[in-house]
């Protein structure tokens, strides 16, 4: 169901959805955000199909929002109360001196937990410096462990310093290590028994998240590997699973191997949405707030950024008021699903 804010441009109508005062930011349907995900780069080194086309064109550097811009946008939305961080792409580890951005983020005071989401193949080299800046928790996105179908997927070669950079981060002492794979029907029923076992040797938390028409390419919803079809394969073939209590407004179901030697957790977008706890709203490396990860509508931090007039109470008016008119969810197993214009590389993992 589409919010009514974001089918009309009338002040009347406008007016009558203004954000209540107050320090946090509650949508008109009660949800609090506290989330924020940051883009850093619309670059990759990696060509997935569900996230990217092959043959792109990126932002010039002078587009981006530099580190100081971030921190400032970032001290301003803790002071509505974001807690949390989460620094994506593109690919953030393409964005030269990523640690320099953690260690700003870090002091900010509200802020309790910084996360970063990397496809891996730069991570080797980086890791000691981002976990030496303050950084913790890690989420490395790997489709597969065969290097035939990594290429399928990314276009590109490189499981071999995806693993490296795993390896890497696990002896550098990042923790907990999340592994992010994509299910899509065709590839998932290969590679979910092996990323299984392969995260409960090495300790990390494995991630399934349904495929979700956000890439360069024609969705089709017949592609979807469901959420339950893959744990019904892990409980068969690796180890039984029993639920455990998650946190509410978080994307993720988690399940406890009965052995007690792991998790794994499903993000069910298609098949179990969970908007109605949505408590997420993102920064474009452009400088784009938006409040859905499939919004049709931003708004211009970046104007506001470079005005150069003290922007913090027009950046926090601008931040309310972006949460509040938000939707009440995405509408993609609907008729009434438009697909946004950015691909998710453009947008932020």
């Amino acid at each position: 169901m589409r919010h009514p804010l974001q089918l009309t441009s009338d002040p009347e109508v406008l007016s009558a959805f203004r954000p209540p005062p107050s320090a946090l930011l509650t949508d008109s349907f009660g949800r609090r955000h506290n989330n924020l995900r940051i883009s850093v780069t619309d670059r990759c080194n990696l060509r997935c199909t569900y996230c990217m086309p092959e043959d792109v064109t990126f932002l010039e550097r002078s587009e981006l929002l530099t580190f100081e811009e971030i921190a400032q946008f970032v001290r301003v939305a803790a002071s509505l109360g974001v807690n949390k961080v989460r620094l994506t792409g593109g690919e953030p580890l393409m964005r030269k001196g990523l640690h320099k951005l953690v260690q700003m983020l870090v002091p900010i005071p509200g802020i309790t937990d910084i996360g970063l989401t990397t496809n891996g193949l730069l991570l080797a080299e980086q890791a000691a410096e981002l976990f030496d800046a303050g950084l913790r928790r890690l989420n490395v996105s790997l489709d597969t462990l065969d290097p035939g179908r990594f290429r399928e997927l990314s276009r590109r070669d490189g499981l071999d310093r995806v693993l490296a950079g795993l390896d890497a981060a696990k002896k550098v002492g990042f923790g907990p290590i999340k592994v992010n794979a994509v299910a899509i029907r065709g590839f998932a029923e290969h590679d979910v028994v092996p990323l299984a076992r392969y995260c409960r040797e090495n300790g990390f938390e494995l991630r399934f998240i349904e495929y979700m028409p956000i890439g360069a390419e024609l969705w089709e919803r017949n592609k979807v590997f469901f959420a339950q079809e893959i744990l019904d394969l892990i409980g068969r073939d690796v180890c039984s699973l029993n639920p455990t209590k998650s946190d509410p407004t978080a994307p993720a179901v988690d399940y406890e191997y009965s052995d007690g030697n792991g998790r794994v957790g499903v993000i069910a977008s298609v098949s179990r949405p969970f908007c109605e706890q949505c408590n997420r709203l993102r920064l474009t490396a452009d400088g784009k707030v938006r409040n859905c990860l499939f919004a049709l509508n931003e708004a211009d931090a970046k104007s506001l950024l470079r005005s150069g007039n003290s922007p913090d109470t027009a950046l926090a008016e601008m931040i309310r008021r972006s949460v509040w008119e938000k939707w009440a969810g995405h509408d993609f197993n609907t008729a009434q699903f438009v697909k946004p214009n950015r691909t998710m590389h453009s947008i932020g993992g």
